[in-house]
């Protein structure tokens, strides 16, 4: 992990910018002016981390919903870290994920169903590809003697999110943004989860299966899951949904 730049923001967060080999990444960490009481002794001591997931839009499009959430979690006394996924942003196009959108978009358009190829298309190559790198992301977040542990997963691409919870035992809990256009090898492999998750829905997004949705949290296996759902679509995600997210990675990770 290599470190290209670093800014304190005016909360006192630490944002640093980092490749590891060819995937960029963000990493922010709390320091003690960021951190609720009881705080650490000094500003260097380990804190948990969770790992923030995005859509693949490209992490300069992302960064002022993923800076949000980053500064939010540094007040709970987090680090965040994201990395850009395959083929979005300034990676190398990937023009296989570029066709499955394209598909996708026609495909939604045309009012018609999404189908099963389309869906697989979409999201099972970005799965294989994205979660080994977060893997080795990880790997490199706990060698810094700043990350402690223990991890949490928020956010992002719903099947990279139920991957990652099934092969990555450092994971201990995961938030999810509910969807719906998750192949069923990977719909499978959610009844495989067992660690706490925190689900959030909005009942009216646009570009969700709402049925579909409350399909998978019903096939999660673990014993401690919970769905919250609010009016709305896709963006109007309400503050205290956020509120909630935060008091379940502290129940968690601390």
């Amino acid at each position: 992990m290599r470190f290209t730049s670093e800014q304190r923001l005016d909360d006192g967060v630490l944002e640093r910018e980092f490749t590891l080999g060819e995937i960029p990444g963000i990493l922010w960490t709390p320091t003690l002016a960021s951190t609720p009481a009881p705080a650490p002794t000094s500003a260097s001591a380990p804190v948990p981390l969770i790992l923030l997931g995005h859509p693949p839009l490209g992490l300069r499009k992302m960064y002022p919903r993923l800076v949000a959430r980053a500064r939010h979690s540094a007040a709970e006394g987090f680090a965040t870290a994201t990395i850009e996924l395959p083929g979005s942003g300034d990676r190398p196009r990937w023009p296989a994920a570029e066709q499955a959108r394209a598909d996708l978009r026609r495909a939604m358009d045309a009012g018609g169903p999404v189908s099963d190829e389309i869906v697989d298309a979409l999201a099972l190559p970005l799965v294989e590809k994205a979660v080994p790198e977060w893997q080795a992301t990880l790997d490199a977040l706990l060698s810094l003697p700043e990350i402690g542990g223990p991890v949490g997963y928020s956010g992002g691409v719903i099947s990279i999110g139920i991957r990652l919870a099934v092969v990555e035992p450092r994971i201990v809990a995961a938030g999810f943004f509910a969807g719906s256009l998750v192949p069923r090898a990977i719909f499978e492999e959610a009844r495989q989860i067992t660690i706490p998750l925190h689900v959030l829905l909005q009942w009216d997004d646009e570009g969700n299966d709402r049925q579909a949705a409350l399909d998978l949290f019903d096939a999660f296996s673990s014993k401690e899951k919970s769905l919250h759902a609010n009016m709305g679509g896709h963006t109007g995600v309400p503050q205290f949904a956020a509120d909630a997210a935060a008091q379940f990675f502290t129940r968690h990770l601390k």
